[in-house]
């Protein structure tokens, strides 16, 4: 049993059945024991590999297709770039990288990542040593300029509430505790139409909504609109996500969910519908598109093709298993999914179509 676990089962205990949101928060953010504050998350001796961890590519296009938007919004100065969630940095130094020559982008940047983390931070700083780099908890605390953003799996890991219908109508569903061991349960019914949007689902049937995720796509959405700029979101979900997607991940492999609380990641998959309606009254917000979609637009196989030019052996393999892993369908291709916000009246991103 994890220390983080026996404090879970004390809350439980003392005030009852606690939501998924709440449960999911404490693993991931417990300023003592949780997941994000302790482990070092990423990569092959990590529990799992983002997208920029596998080709420098996905970093460098992402990074184009903001520079582009920089230009096309007449390249002002000074504006913000930033990441939120940034990992170890490694998307964000192939995003500078790919952007070095382009002019005036640099010298205009106020380069800002939002990271609560602080050994997140320490990692940060070690990948970004040679940049000058801003670091700020929350997006409110953002400068009052344009803002050109990405967010690449960050969406995923916002705590959740989860709810079932049942035969009494809508029940959340919640955590409890049997003889020292997490399980799931329901809280009390809810109206069968408290939830208009889910009304047609059967007896049985789970959805999942997430507050924290629509406060931050509204957020992003409020500064573009406000000062101008632009959003790239890429994450693993679906237009409309029905059923159970909670999901823990240790050393690459899934495990139960309420088990190794703290010690393994805790995602769930992203609603594009609900961000989007979240953003829309704010700013445009493109069409859905695929990861693999995405990046075929924006030239992975070309640039897959020029890196691969001084390429052999083993490094020539790798590279064409990660071009494949990140654009295949049977990959991350269709997994992940992505949208662009910009405001009305400029042209989205390169790689997006309303």
């Amino acid at each position: 049993m994890t220390p983080l676990t026996k404090i879970i089962l004390s809350q439980i205990e003392r005030f009852g059945l606690m939501p998924v949101s709440e449960y999911m928060t404490l693993c991931l953010l417990h300023p003592e024991h949780g997941y994000y504050i302790n482990r070092d998350a990423l990569g092959a001796k990590g529990d799992f590999t983002t997208a920029p961890e596998i080709s420098q590519m996905f970093g460098e296009l992402l990074g184009l297709s903001l520079a582009q938007a920089w230009l096309d919004q007449g390249q002002p100065a000074p504006f913000t770039l930033a990441e939120v969630g940034p990992g170890n940095g490694t998307l964000m130094v192939d995003i500078l990288r790919a952007t070095k020559g382009v002019s005036g982008f640099h010298q205009s940047m106020k380069l800002t990542l939002i990271e609560a983390s602080p050994a997140m931070r320490k990692r940060q700083k070690t990948a970004l040593k040679n940049y000058d780099v801003c670091w700020l908890d929350t997006l409110s605390t953002l400068p009052e300029q344009p803002l050109f953003l990405i967010a690449n799996e960050f969406f995923d890991c916002m705590p959740i509430k989860q709810f079932r219908r049942t035969v009494d109508g809508w029940q959340e569903q919640m955590i409890g505790a049997e003889n020292g061991t997490l399980h799931f349960g329901l809280g009390k019914a809810l109206d069968p139409d408290a939830f208009e949007k889910a009304k047609d689902m059967a007896v049985g049937d789970m959805f999942e909504t997430s507050s924290a995720s629509a406060a931050h796509a509204e957020a992003i959405a409020r500064h573009i609109g406000e000062f101008g700029g632009a959003a790239i979101i890429i994450d693993y979900g679906d237009w409309i996500c029905v059923g159970d997607s909670l999901q823990a991940v240790k050393d690459h492999a899934h495990v139960d969910v309420l088990s190794n609380c703290g010690q393994a990641d805790l995602t769930a998959h992203v609603s594009f519908r609900d961000l989007s309606t979240s953003a829309e009254p704010f700013a445009q917000v493109s069409s859905m598109t695929t990861q693999g979609i995405l990046l075929e637009r924006l030239g992975i196989t070309q640039r897959a093709q020029s890196l691969a030019a001084s390429m052999s052996g083993d490094a020539l393999e790798n590279h064409i298993t990660a071009h494949n892993r990140l654009t295949h369908p049977s990959q991350m291709g269709t997994l992940f999914k992505a949208i662009a916000i910009a405001p009305h009246g400029t042209p989205l991103p390169a790689g997006f179509t309303q």
